[in-house]
């Protein structure tokens, strides 16, 4: 079974770091802004490496963290971890 709350918190990251990239597509002198980016984003690829390395792979766009691609049609889809 894969971890629920560490998904939902990935999920939020990500919310945040796209909301924070539109934001900075308008105003992108913002400098809090930006440090709240790149902080965020920093924490997101921690949370995203932690479920890769227990879950395997969340997209297939070569910034998975996983060794073989053969995981893509070994391992189950993470919807599919319940």
């Amino acid at each position: 079974m894969y971890d629920q709350e560490l998904l939902n918190n990935i999920r939020k990251l990500q919310f945040y770091c796209i909301d924070l990239n539109l934001y900075l597509d308008n105003f992108p002198d913002n400098e809090e802004a930006t440090k709240d980016l790149q902080a965020v984003s920093h924490k997101l690829g921690i949370l995203v490496r932690q479920y890769e390395e227990k879950y395997g792979p969340l997209t297939n766009f070569g910034s998975a963290s996983v060794e073989s691609p053969m995981c893509w049609t070994s391992l189950p889809w993470p919807w599919e971890n319940y």
